[in-house]
């Protein structure tokens, strides 16, 4: 089959020069045409559902909320785990699914549950959400007026920049805040409403109905059908103003009661039954007008502050679909936004956030470091082979296999990302590999002098010669990434892409080393070379025959020293290298979030935004400053009114700028404000290297005692800070204890006193008016008191049906307590969480050190601690990752058996592996890398690399003793004869990765732990496979020689 392929290019020069052209021309065009991305697409199966209840305390919101969403959702097929989170004014229920759950049904199922879970009246419609990267921004852009008219800003982006920035392909939404939104609001005066004897819902629904637009569907009118719709809607806001509202609605309710008084919510707070019908002439009105009761008008209001830079400003925040290209998604908006503010004058844009800038620079650093990789290469080879038509052939491998390779990704739909790139960039040293033995094969058979085939059939038997080891090194570089396959989580998601890359590149380099590299030879030595006497081995060659030799001599002697050393570098290991999860490099941008503490107002979280701002762009490194309150955010998921989101742009030439976050979070503490700072990362989502432990218990009482005892503890470990317990996070609240009795002679229940006293009413929209060719909402707004004293609160009216003047002291007390911020449930058992940031790389051992605490802690046999965070993800990727390397040394062993159709001979090439540990301790202890999960991923590939070199030096053994050489002369000329190709390939993927060693963008970072592992273990492994394969190669080959003649003498 092989010789038939190697024929049919030989007989076909020009149809394969041709499909090289194609090759060419399908690969740069498949990769102009390839999703450009900083990370490849991960979407955990995993929903949050979000339901606020405004006003709700965290134990209100649990009991009413969480929990029967908790017990409808819990035995749903595929789901894992539920956790609960009740705030004050929402519930956020975590739903984990398996990773095999189609995320697409499990969301439509869990919209049924819900819809089966009876929630309050209160609680506005549950949000669902898939945690993606995908959910934040891509591109972030605030739009300024030179005059500070945001009224002018907001028309101006509504009307004309929201509708085009819609239309771009891969949009998924565009965002707006800090806009001015102009609506008919209705203000209704309590006074005036008791007068008329109507309350505020009677009023409210009147309207809703009067002026509802109704379709009534195809009438007949003689012989055509026409449509019939009845419009309530008033064509202006006057003709609103003068709306008659009957009086008769007083008498079809309970108006004068304590019925009234819960529907009226706060608007009837005060009000007394008074019989009177009419405002100005109550015995002869009928219906009054809607400017009597209440304050109409057309306003202009500003539901979310933003500013940038001290300006006041509207921000737009784009956010695309997954799997669209995030480059062009950005390049569309920043040219549709230049376009937008060129055509307003009057306006300017501050592009606070644009995620296609980092994976451009990421993606041109990594093609900067592969180009570089590729020189070092071929000038490693053109010194090895001293020939520039071999080096030239040779290197034909590199640019053909990485474009075939890239018409392989576009059509798996894998993005080029810093992750294909790395993989592309570490394959560079390999898939010169089956090349560079090729045609060395070639030409040392052309240089011999003894060689008896000449042409084109000297070149298909020395291709042929080498298949079997160039095809078996080739599957076992593969087959070691089958078992990412099973791996689960982010790290499964994000380095199977890699696992693609490398795959779909070795692959290509072994069709072009037996096609394409037999062709060129033909054609570059077509006339033959000039003959030279058999077995000319180089200075390399000569001198690693006698250390060879040597060791052979003294095995016992070589196996004692390499383990000694194997021994001691595990042992140096284990003392001086962190553990990490995964770099995230330095991209000059910073996201914070505030967090108030419940109680405070918005004006106190603007003016904690404005100290901050004034310190920051006092910074002379800070581009942009943008902050916004309120409104709806990314990071924002609890629908808080008064979260805070503040971006922050740095210059790029910042130094020191992966300390940068912590710095000002520590100023910012200075300022002693009552909620909660953090810092966002935004490629993630998640706050990055914090450290959790979760307490778990069956009530919230025995585990305060433990949390208040981690916490303490974990206060003490250096190297973390900000540690801090969601339990202790409380806040006051007034409790009121309603007297049944007392309550009952006014005629009110509890629920109605609550209804009555309620003032976190939403505003309600009942209507829609035209007013000069604009539509506008109508909305009903609730009048709220700021200025609440307990006095106050105490001596606030209730209406009795005496007429008595009744005060809320009088059939109820005020009590003082205290209620959690947050209330978290897992599994039915309460849970709290001490969290802190790990400050520095080496999570592994800050972690060990409070596991260590945890394990020594005193606590209740029924309250159970584990560690989580960062920590978690370390551990679950490395289980996985170990897992996976077991998996694929067995896979790799299968090959090799197969391959070489015995054990003995796969079982003693294994042995080059565990002398990579020698050199890949050393590497990340000389590059202070941690051992992290691209770490990990190049011990992965170490596998398959290593074993290559220790294939190509046995199958050469193997077929010495065939031909009849002893075994130590066969392991001796094997190892004269391919220690040029097996330095050749270490050297050049060597030369290769050593670009990646340097830099310090977020492209660098990430694969730098794997360069060096790979860079450390192929160095120590390439030397010792060299010396000490051989010699267990003699052992265990004696041996069996020995057990073999025994036997035949029994």
């Amino acid at each position: 089959m092989v010789k038939k392929l190697i024929d049919f290019s030989l007989s076909n020069k020009f149809a394969i020069l041709l499909m090289v052209f194609l090759v060419i021309l399908g690969g740069v065009y498949a990769s102009f045409k390839m999703r450009l991305e900083l990370l490849p697409d991960t979407e955990p199966p995993m929903l949050t559902i979000t339901t606020p209840m405004p006003g709700a305390t965290s134990e209100t919101v649990m009991k009413e909320i969480s929990d029967p969403i908790d017990e409808e959702i819990r035995g749903m097929v595929g789901v894992t785990s539920v956790k609960t989170q009740s705030l004050s004014n929402a519930s956020m229920v975590t739903v984990n699914f398996d990773e095999s759950t189609d995320m697409d049904k499990a969301e439509q199922d869990i919209e049924k549950a819900l819809k089966k879970v009876g929630l309050p009246d209160e609680a506005q419609t549950s949000d669902i959400k898939r945690n993606s990267m995908n959910a934040f921004p891509v591109v972030a852009y605030s739009i300024l007026h030179d005059k500070d008219d945001v009224k002018v800003s907001t028309k101006a982006v509504k009307e004309q920049l929201i509708p085009k920035l819609q239309m771009i392909d891969g949009v998924q939404r565009a965002t707006v805040n800090g806009q001015i939104e102009r609506k008919v609001t209705i203000k209704f005066d309590d006074a005036k409403l008791q007068k008329a004897g109507l309350n505020a819902k009677q009023v409210s629904d009147y309207i809703e109905g009067a002026t509802k637009e109704s379709p009534l569907g195809l009438f007949q009118f003689g012989d055509t059908e026409k449509s019939v719709v009845v419009d309530g809607q008033y064509a202006s806001v006057d003709a609103l103003k003068n709306m008659q509202i009957p009086l008769a609605l007083a008498s079809q309710s309970s108006g004068n009661s304590a019925q009234g008084q819960q529907d009226g919510g706060a608007s009837e707070r005060g009000r007394a039954t008074s019989g009177q019908v009419s405002l100005n002439n109550p015995q002869s009105a009928q219906a009054v007008p809607l400017s009597d009761l209440a304050e109409v008008k057309l306003s202009d209001e500003r539901e979310s502050i933003s500013r940038t830079n001290g300006q006041d400003a509207v921000d737009v925040q784009i956010v695309k679909t997954q799997g669209a290209n995030t480059v062009a998604v950005a390049n569309d908006v920043n040219q549709t936004i230049q376009d937008f503010v060129k055509a307003h004058p009057e306006l300017k844009s501050v592009k606070i956030m644009d995620t296609s800038k980092p994976i451009k620079d990421s993606l041109n650093t990594m093609i900067e470091k592969a180009l570089l990789g590729s020189i070092v290469a071929v000038i490693v080879i053109m010194l090895f082979l001293r020939n520039v038509r071999m080096t030239a052939i040779s290197i034909v491998s590199i640019p053909l296999s990485l474009l075939i390779a890239m018409v392989a990704l576009k059509l798996t739909d894998v993005s080029l990302n810093i992750l294909t790139l790395g993989a592309l960039t570490v394959a560079i040293g390999r898939v010169i590999d089956d090349s560079i033995v090729v045609i060395e094969n070639i030409y040392r058979r052309l240089s011999r002098q003894d060689e008896s085939l000449s042409g084109d059939g000297l070149i298909v038997s020395a291709t042929k010669e080498v298949f079997i080891p160039i095809m078996s090194s080739t599957l076992v570089t593969i087959v070691v990434f089958a078992p990412l396959a099973f791996v689960t989580g982010s790290v499964g998601e994000m380095f199977r892409p890699f696992a693609y890359a490398i795959t779909f590149s070795l692959l290509a380099s072994l069709l072009v080393s037996i096609t394409i590299v037999p062709v060129l030879g033909s054609i570059f030595f077509k006339n033959g070379l000039k003959r030279k006497p058999k077995s000319e081995l180089g200075t390399v060659g000569r001198g690693y025959r006698k250390v060879l030799n040597w060791s052979l001599n003294h095995k016992w002697t070589v196996i004692i020293l390499s383990t000694v050393i194997l021994i001691g570098s595990i042992a140096l290991g284990s003392m001086k290298i962190g553990t990490s999860f995964i770099s995230t490099g330095e991209d000059k941008f910073m996201a914070l979030t505030y967090t108030p503490k419940p109680g405070e107002t918005k004006q106190k979280v603007l003016s904690h935004a404005e100290e901050v701002e004034k310190y920051l762009l006092g910074n002379q490194q800070v581009r942009h400053v943008q902050y916004s309150v309120g409104g709806a955010s990314p990071v924002d998921p609890t629908g808080s009114t008064n979260n805070m989101a503040l971006m922050v742009e740095y210059d790029s030439d910042t130094p020191n700028f992966d300390q940068e976050p912590e710095r000002v979070l520590k100023h910012i503490k200075t300022y002693h404000h009552d909620g909660e700072w953090k810092n966002l990362d935004m490629g993630t989502g998640a706050t990055s290297n914090t450290l959790n432990v979760e307490v778990t218990g069956p009530s919230t009482a025995p585990i305060e005692g433990t949390v208040k005892a981690i916490q303490q503890k974990m206060s003490q470990v250096p190297g973390l800070t900000n540690v801090k317990s969601d339990l202790t996070e409380t806040y006051q609240q007034y409790e009121v204890k309603v007297n049944p009795n007392e309550a009952a002679k006014t005629g009110m229940t509890a629920g109605q006193l609550a209804m009555m006293l309620n003032q976190n009413i939403p505003d309600m929209t009942v209507s829609k008016v035209k007013d000069q060719n604009q539509t506008y909402d109508v909305v009903v707004q609730q009048e709220k008191d700021t200025d609440w004293t307990k006095e106050k609160l105490e001596n606030t009216p209730i209406p009795s049906p005496t007429g008595d003047n009744r005060k809320l002291s009088d059939i109820a007390t005020l009590k003082t307590t205290s209620t959690p911020n947050a209330l978290v449930k897992k599994g039915g058992d309460y849970v709290s969480t001490v969290s802190a940031t790990i400050s520095g790389e080496d999570v592994g051992s800050i972690s060990q050190k409070v596991m260590k605490q945890l394990n020594e802690l005193d606590k209740p046999s029924d309250v159970h601690t584990s560690l989580g965070g960062t920590n978690e993800d370390i551990q679950e990727a490395f289980s996985q990752l170990m897992i996976a390397m077991l998996a694929a040394i067995i896979i790799v062993y299968l090959v090799l058996v197969l391959t070489f159709k015995g054990a003995l001979a796969p079982f003693t090439i294994l042995f080059a592996l565990p002398y990579t540990v020698i050199g890949v301790v050393l590497a990340l202890i000389i590059t202070g890398e941690t051992l992290s999960v691209p770490s990990m991923i190049g011990l992965l590939m170490l596998i398959g690399i290593v074993v290559t070199n220790a294939i190509v030096l046995i199958d050469r053994v193997i077929t010495n003793e065939k031909a009849g050489l002893p075994m130590k002369e066969a392991l001796l000329e094997a190892g004269g004869t391919r220690i040029r190709p097996i330095l050749m390939t270490a050297i050049a993927t060597i030369g290769a990765l050593i670009p990646l060693l340097f830099g310090q963008d977020s492209s660098v970072l990430i694969s730098k732990g794997l360069a060096a592992t790979v860079i450390g273990g192929l160095l120590s492994s390439t030397l010792l496979t060299l010396i000490v394969v051989p010699v267990i190669y003699e052992i265990l080959f004696t041996l069996k020689a020995k057990l073999t003649r025994r036997k035949k003498k029994a």
